[in-house]
């Protein structure tokens, strides 16, 4: 283990599990509890139409996922806000839109573009130092934003028709939410692919829910359970040559399943 430190890609694939892990516990603990699971995965697969448009135009596809993400995000927000019992429906065409859109943007693109299978699946061990700063930046931003709203989201979490009558601004609130989803999705791309980072947003988070008597502390453990398992899936798929991101899902999936067990070994008595 120690050797594997000692690599430069190593310890930026360290460095990025770290800070990915911290954006999905906080970020992935509001999803579940404002029940964002659907809009989450919506907005990660549309922002391949964001990958597919910087590929083609030939910008970084980072920040063609992050200004695709923010967009659909805010798209989303405003359509499922306005009419909730079609939310689905219109979250799943956004979606197709933007997964079809990256599609034939790449399909345009002369060559073959090996990045674009690394954002589908995840590519945590090839994540380059310059992209360590604008994923220290994001989750910088999401921090200080979620710690200026705290209150405010946190009564909009769980009782929005009390925080609207307290005079608070739900919808703002509801689409700084969003927002701040579709940044943390941006950052999670880059260790489990767009494919799977629905699952690394929620089970942790789902896990720490029932550990925890307040959301400040289900963000904590939600950070510990996602840094636990994205630095155990980083060094599995490195020893046994893996692809880190579905070694990471895997991961989560057996914790979830233990934690379900317990639970109901713990309520049956």
């Amino acid at each position: 283990m120690l050797e594997m430190l000692q690599l430069d890609f190593m310890q930026n694939a360290l460095i990025a599990g770290i800070l990915v892990s911290i954006a999905c516990g906080v970020m992935g603990s509001l999803v579940v509890v404002n029940k964002l699971s659907s809009i989450a995965g919506g907005i990660a697969h549309a922002s391949y139409g964001g990958v597919g448009l910087a590929v083609f135009l030939g910008f970084s596809p980072m920040l063609g996922s992050l200004g695709f993400s923010l967009l659909c995000a805010v798209l989303m927000g405003i359509l499922t806000w306005k009419d909730r019992h079609r939310s689905d429906t219109l979250i799943g065409v956004i979606w197709a839109i933007g997964m079809a859109l990256g599609v034939i943007l790449t399909d345009l693109t002369p060559g073959y573009n090996g990045e674009m299978t690394s954002f589908l699946f995840g590519s945590i061990l090839t994540v380059p130092r310059e992209l360590l700063s604008l994923m220290l930046v994001l989750l910088t931003i999401i921090l200080i934003t979620v710690s200026v709203f705290f209150k405010r989201l946190l009564s909009v979490s769980y009782d929005p028709e009390f925080a609207r009558s307290r005079g608070e601004r739900v919808l703002l609130l509801y689409m700084l939410l969003v927002s701040l989803v579709a940044l943390t999705v941006v950052m999670a791309v880059q260790a489990v692919g767009l494919i799977l980072v629905i699952a690394l947003l929620t089970l942790p988070a789902f896990i720490a829910e029932t550990y925890s008597r307040s959301l400040f502390s289900m963000m904590i453990i939600a950070s510990v359970i996602s840094l636990v398992l994205v630095v155990s899936g980083l060094f599995i798929s490195y020893s046994l040559n893996l692809v880190t991101g579905p070694v990471i899902i895997i991961l989560g999936a057996i914790c979830y399943l233990v934690h379900l067990l317990i639970k109901k070994l713990v309520y049956s008595k």
